[in-house]
């Protein structure tokens, strides 16, 4: 793991990240004290599809209701 200076991550940041993208962890520090770590993303996340959830959500007809005064105050403390 190779640690660089906060000047030094600003100056070669496309470096650092093409070494990041081939698998190794970069640690930037200020003062010779770790302060971030740039490390590979395991995993790309999944695009969401819209309307994918179509007809498996129920929302209630009173769902925007006001919540009887015994809850309200307890939310409200």
């Amino acid at each position: 793991m190779r640690q660089v200076n906060v000047h030094e991550a600003k100056t070669q940041l496309s470096r650092l990240l093409a070494r990041v993208q081939q698998g190794e962890e970069i640690v930037i520090a200020k003062a010779d004290v770790p302060i971030a770590r740039l490390v590979p993303i395991s995993h790309r996340p999944v695009a969401r599809v819209a309307g994918s959830a179509k007809d498996k959500l129920i929302i209630a007809p009173d769902f925007d209701a006001p919540l009887p005064q015994s809850l309200a105050e307890a939310f409200e403390g």
